[in-house]
């Protein structure tokens, strides 16, 4: 589909799921009297409304709304746009206190439109404050083709000292086969749902009761961190970082030097007292890699320094918006920071770009857009700086072939950046790698380099999360493969499994010499039936079941099985070792 078409077929959804939240909030009034409306847009594949309801409703009362839009949509109510003054907004919702709150908030002198929903006789079954558009007549939409989703708490205005109110989730569609397939897809993703498998695969567990966002790595989940971690620091040693260990806490005037304090607090931790003074547990690592820096002199010469940290940062998030492991308070944060020349800048983008697109490949990932974010309003350093540094990014945008978008003022206001956003095998689009420019730290640390020229000039530095946190890039991680890991990932990467009792002793020497090549091995030998052990090895989604018997024990073979229920050729010990050795040093995705 072109993209004109593309953005077509988009707008004309937004249309039809916007004129169905309004189908929603008529059909809520009229089973709920006394239902006060706030907001009800249409969203990414749906819409919502808010309202305050008269008393509360649960998931049980959803069939009774969806049938009462469907009688909407059959009376084939016409959506008329009307423009009002503010005194005739103001009498016609005189009983609606939120629709008041947004009418008083309009400019003056500007007529107010609302959008009324009339009978084929013209008489106006029920209006509401907006700027549209609508279709033109509810018989343009599907009664066959939407679907109530869910219903949450939601604060007006997102201001949690204003008003709870009950907010109502649907998907819209044009015809039934689309919504039939964006049901089939909600299926899969909660198949995947990183929660779901983190508890089934037991990979992590998080205690609301010890504190809310930070994650409990389990054994199974330990061993795919290390697994990650150790292919993380090969790389980076490979590609000319050096790698640094810094403290958790820091002195508040490193945080107020930094600029943090100032622009960051709010998500930062209480400080804590020692010794009569302030500490804070930190939320980045950047300015502890400025102190490494300044510890001594530096020249052109001994620059581009790239230094590397998995450094555990903690970072304080609203309760309502903690998600498993893609939103936490305590995260370990793939962090790195380069320091370079000017001349060197470009270069160096170059790299980090090449470095990053190369380690998502290797992970499964390979379609990939870049987003450049340019200069914000209230921004620090000069526009010249902000200039050559939005070509350096561009220049290695295009360089690396990766489609891209202009984020127009989406840089942070210390420098431009680029952001790698990275689909699914769902086509669900993450954004994960950061490229960000600081115009900011090296003027407020007083950062030095000397130059060819004997002078004393500042470093260009630049923050780079590569694949942003360890904890979310895990839920990413295992939503992408399902649970379904590659051998060089999955925590248990080869079950042996006797189909008798007697083999035990060769399942365990099977076992045992897998094991003296590093792999995480399994003898099941419990007393369950064969059938049992393969079922719950595929549970447990292991790539590789090695059943063995009397003829696999005279023959000193293992037959095969994959998770998937495929079967490989029967192997000697030797050869399988070897097959299955090989497959994680190359890190392939397939078994």
């Amino acid at each position: 589909m072109s993209d004109e078409k593309s953005q077509q077929k988009e707008e004309r959804l937004a249309l039809i799921r916007h004129s169905v939240s309004h189908v929603m909030a008529q059909a809520v009034t009229r089973l709920f009297p006394g239902t006060k409306v706030a907001i009800g847009p249409s969203i990414e594949n749906g819409f919502y409304y808010d309202y305050q309801l008269p008393a509360s409703i649960g998931l049980e009362d959803l069939p009774a709304i969806e049938a009462e839009m469907k009688k909407i949509i059959d009376e084939k109510q016409d959506f008329v746009r009307v423009e009002v003054t503010r005194d005739e907004a103001k009498k016609r919702f005189a009983d609606e206190p939120f629709k008041l709150e947004l009418i008083e908030e309009l400019p003056d002198g500007e007529a107010i439109s609302i959008y009324e929903m009339k009978n084929s006789d013209g008489s106006t079954v029920w209006a509401d404050l907006c700027r549209g558009p609508h279709v033109a007549n509810t018989r343009e939409i599907n009664s066959a083709a939407f679907k109530l989703m869910n219903i949450a708490g939601a604060y007006w205005r997102g201001d949690e000292k204003r008003p709870m109110l009950t907010r109502i989730y649907g998907t819209a569609w044009e015809n039934p086969k689309d919504l039939k397939a964006y049901l089939a897809f909600l299926e899969e993703v909660e198949k995947r749902d990183h929660r779901r498998v983190g508890k089934d695969m037991d990979l992590y567990s998080i205690h609301e009761e010890a504190g809310a966002g930070l994650i409990y790595w389990h054994p199974n989940g330990g061993r795919m961190r290390v697994s990650i971690e150790d292919f993380w620091r090969k790389e980076h040693y490979r590609n000319g970082y050096d790698i640094l260990y810094t403290p958790h806490i820091g002195k508040s005037w490193l945080w107020e030097t930094s600029g943090h304090l100032g622009f960051y607090k709010e998500n930062m931790y209480s400080a804590m007292e020692i010794d009569n003074q302030d500490y804070f547990i930190k939320p980045m690592n950047c300015p502890f890699h400025i102190l490494v820096y300044k510890t001594k002199g530096r020249s052109y010469r001994d620059l581009p320094l790239r230094w590397a940290e998995l450094g555990t940062v903690y970072r304080y998030e609203r309760s309502g918006v903690l998600h498993g492991l893609l939103r936490v308070r305590g995260f370990t944060q793939d962090d790195a920071h380069l320091f370079c020349t000017p001349d060197q800048m470009e270069g160096e983008i170059r790299e980090v770009l090449r470095f990053s697109l190369k380690m998502w490949k290797t992970f499964g990932f390979k379609d990939i857009k870049a987003y450049l974010a340019t200069k914000p309003a209230g921004s620090v350093g000069a526009q010249e700086q902000w200039d050559d540094a939005l070509e350096s990014l561009r220049k290695a945008v295009d360089a690396e072939g990766l489609p891209y978008e202009m984020d127009e003022g989406g840089g942070a206001f210390y420098g431009p950046k680029i952001d790698l956003k990275i689909k699914d095998a769902l086509g669900r689009e993450w954004q994960m790698t950061t490229i960000q420019f600081d115009f900011n730290e090296p003027e407020r640390f007083d950062m030095t380099f000397v130059d060819a020229d004997g002078q004393h000039k500042r470093p260009y530095m630049i923050h780079r999360a590569l694949l942003g946190s360890l904890e979310r890039f895990y839920g990413v991680l295992i939503e992408h493969f399902g649970g379904a890991f590659p051998a060089w990932l999955a925590p248990e990467q080869v079950a042996v499994i006797p189909v008798a009792d007697t083999f035990n002793d060769y399942a365990k020497q099977i076992a045992a010499e897998l094991k003296a090549h590093d792999l995480a091995v399994s003898a099941e030998l419990d007393d369950s039936r064969l059938n049992a052990k393969i079922r719950g090895c595929q549970s447990r989604k292991i790539p590789y079941m090695l059943v063995v018997g009397q003829k696999e024990m005279d023959e000193g073979t293992v037959s095969i099985r994959l998770r998937d229920g495929r079967q490989l050729p029967p192997m000697k010990i030797a050869d399988f070792t070897d097959y299955v050795v090989k497959k994680v040093e190359t890190k392939d995705l397939e078994l």
